[in-house]
């Protein structure tokens, strides 16, 4: 009954909620007393939290409750929640109390969402792995010789051996999409500016808040809490309408698909997933054509560039006076902003731009673009992203970008991309399809991934 009621969707939970057959408190509980079996929580608040669950089931006798009233939300243990130890994962910080919430936490919070534990992130954010020299890797609950990979991993997890009902991630290049595809779950990157961002990092337009859930409506829910203007972001929208579970007539829509984005290698049965999936839409009714994007190696020389002026340019500040602290990937990604130049800067600029010329013929004819997550399911439990290279169908991908599709869509940062199952691989372990929309255009992408879900089987056995 308990595990059941984990799984309880948060659609249903506040339906629950509302009609008095499931009280906060029960849920809260039945969250709380749930094992972490694979390193998914760095923390938990559970005295808190069944107060505040009790004080959210006063909130709806009264009808005075919130979208998310009562709903448990694990945050990211790299986003401030005031008073609470925030380390994003590094010994460098393992001391630091966050003095307020980031923006997604007070989003959530105001919607009457209650954070009742925090999720393992790999160190400071700079990797697709989850976990370090702070906490554990967080192994993958299908398959646990595999890591839940990140940096969002440990809210992968947590959604799908039911330690929550919804959490947050953040996404600079997958970090949300990546663990969602390697557990079957769903999470969404919105398109900039849709949700707030923390300073300073806003303005970066590499970086992105946003949900994760174990479904597309649920994932809808939580996008509705989050999205919106914040003061501390000058770039979020205030034009955010809410999300309505509908799903498209098929015949309506056209899906342009490439499995390997015109340059990747990608592993037999990661091909295998996203063509059964871009077959259930064509059976559905929809048209679904394969297109070469153009694309090649070269644009992952621009990811790394822009990651090295910015991203490793903040990460570089801590190598002289913390490298003792740190992993063995935290600084090879940080040292990698000491051979930039601003001439490569500007190149890296004027290939994303090349990008987008590429790219916008098939997002004005097509309603959006289906593509892979990854080249692979999954890398080791133990993966070094500053180690050896990977071995895919006899190329060598590089060990901490190289294996990842995910951020060409944080350069294009105007696209909405749902990270959503496509079905398992050769070694149990899930693969997630990219749903990647117009500029701007969240709403569509909401829809057309309704679809794909009331169209696809169940995948994997936890979060059903």
């Amino acid at each position: 009954m308990t595990a059941d009621l984990t799984f309880t969707s948060a659609v249903d939970a506040l339906s629950g909620f509302a009609d008095g057959s499931l009280s906060p408190v029960e849920l809260m509980t039945a969250v709380l007393d749930n094992e972490d079996a694979h390193g998914a929580l760095t923390q938990r608040y559970a005295d808190e939290a069944l107060a505040a669950a009790k004080t959210a089931e006063a909130r709806w006798h009264s009808g005075d409750a919130r979208p998310l009233e009562g709903l448990p939300v694990a945050i990211k243990e790299d986003k401030g929640v005031e008073g609470k130890p925030t380390s994003a994962g590094s010994l460098v910080w393992k001391d630091a109390i966050a003095g307020g919430d980031a923006p997604p936490v007070a989003a959530i919070k105001a919607a009457g969402g209650i954070v009742h534990a925090r999720t393992n992130v790999n160190e400071m954010g700079t990797a697709g792995i989850t976990g370090g020299r702070l906490f554990p890797p967080t192994s993958n609950p299908y398959n646990t010789e595999y890591n839940s990979l990140g940096s969002s991993g440990g809210a992968a997890v947590a959604l799908a051996t039911g330690l929550t009902t919804l959490a947050n991630g953040s996404d600079y290049c997958g970090s949300i999409r990546l663990p969602s595809s390697a557990n079957a779950v769903v999470g969404f990157k919105p398109s900039r500016g849709r949700n707030a961002v923390g300073a300073y990092f806003n303005l970066d337009w590499y970086d992105h808040d946003g949900p994760m859930a174990r479904s597309v409506n649920d994932c809808a829910l939580l996008q509705n809490s989050m999205a919106g203007q914040q003061a501390g972001d000058l770039f979020s929208r205030p034009d955010w309408t809410p999300l309505s579970p509908v799903a498209p007539d098929p015949s309506t829509l056209s899906i342009a698909l490439s499995t390997n984005l015109g340059f990747a290698t990608v592993a037999p049965d990661v091909e295998r997933e996203i063509r059964a999936m871009a077959e259930r839409l064509s059976a559905a009714g929809a048209n679904v054509v394969e297109v070469d994007l153009g694309w090649n190696e070269e644009c992952l020389w621009a990811f790394r560039t822009h990651a090295a002026a910015i991203f490793a340019g903040w990460a570089a500040a801590y190598l002289e006076t913390d490298r003792d602290d740190m992993t063995r990937y935290a600084i090879a990604f940080a040292e990698t902003a000491h051979s930039l130049t601003a001439i490569d800067f500007a190149r890296s600029m004027e290939i994303e731009t090349g990008m987008w010329d590429m790219l916008a013929p098939t997002l004005t004819t097509f309603d959006a673009l289906l593509c892979p997550t990854s080249s692979v399911p999954s890398v080791l439990l133990d993966h070094d992203p500053a180690g050896d290279p990977i071995n895919v169908m006899g190329h060598s991908l590089a060990a901490d970008f190289g294996w990842m599709l995910t951020w060409p869509f944080n350069m294009l940062s105007a696209l909405p991309v749902m990270g959503i199952p496509a079905g398992l691989a050769d070694s149990g372990v899930p693969i997630g399809a990219q749903l990647v929309g117009r500029p701007f255009d969240d709403h569509r992408v909401f829809d057309i991934g309704r679809l794909i879900e009331s169209t696809s089987p169940p995948v994997g056995t936890f979060a059903r």
